[in-house]
């Protein structure tokens, strides 16, 4: 069975305090962090350990990556990571052609050689964006992974279907490249509008009995459970908990 996780950006707007300690109370032992928490990584581990947590991914904005490896592996390394994911691109940093996409994943290859070499894995996430065609009708995401064999691929599955991709065939797809699957739901349209239409894990519209299968042909080992906007972390937590652990 695939390791639980908890993306802690789904609580950046809570008392994290009180999240670590409910994640760990629910008997999960894994969390994914994001930039947020790494001011002072040798406090955030301390408080990871008080609940029995590890940290085992985080995301990492690429400029970082880019331009202070050496700060982004002792991130990881104090918080006991063993990957490096990054996670997004703000719109204006967006190329606007498939090869300019290229050159970024060139670019995205070339800055994870220091984490590949300090023993990291080392991959993108994707948001819906990358499932937008461009000028020659490829996607971006394969720019992205074709780019280099060393690029992994953290496949966040709500956002592909937000995307209207099929979720199982990027699964199929990337068979043997991905690191984790981000977990999260989407609310029938129209509800949710406070929580900018997502669901706890198991309470939306994602077709789980097929994707499922699909993740565990596809050898996920690591399900990381999200929520962009929680109206309450821990109901998110515990819901979706309840839901991925049957999986």
């Amino acid at each position: 069975m695939p390791r639980i996780s908890v993306q802690l950006y789904s609580a950046r707007d809570f008392d994290m305090t009180s999240v670590l300690a409910h994640t760990g109370e629910l008997g999960i032992t894994e969390v994914e962090g994001f930039g947020g928490l790494y001011d002072d990584p040798h406090a955030m581990r301390a408080r990871l350990d008080a609940n029995g947590l590890c940290m085992s991914t985080g995301h990492f904005d690429f400029a970082l990556v880019r331009d202070d490896p050496a700060r982004a592996i002792d991130i990881a390394h104090t918080l006991g990571m063993d990957s490096v994911i990054i996670p997004h691109l703000k719109p204006d940093e967006r190329p606007t052609s498939f090869a300019g996409w290229q050159d970024f994943a060139a670019a995205l290859a070339e800055a994870g050689k220091p984490i590949r070499d300090a023993g990291l894995a080392y991959g993108w996430h994707n948001h819906e964006f990358e499932f937008i065609a461009c000028d020659n009708g490829a996607f971006p995401i394969e720019a992205i992974m074709d780019g280099s064999p060393d690029i992994g691929l953290e496949l966040d599955l709500a956002w592909v279907h937000v995307a209207g991709e099929e979720p199982v065939h990027w699964l199929q797809r990337y068979q043997g490249r991905l690191i984790a699957a981000h977990v999260k739901d989407r609310a029938p349209d129209g509800e949710c509008s406070d929580e900018d239409g997502w669901a706890d894990v198991g309470h939306g519209i994602m077709d789980w009995d097929r994707i499922v299968p699909a993740m565990h042909d596809a050898g996920v080992d690591l399900m990381v459970m999200e929520h962009d906007k929680p109206a309450d972390a821990l109901r998110f937590i515990t819901r979706s908990y309840a839901t991925t652990v049957k999986f």
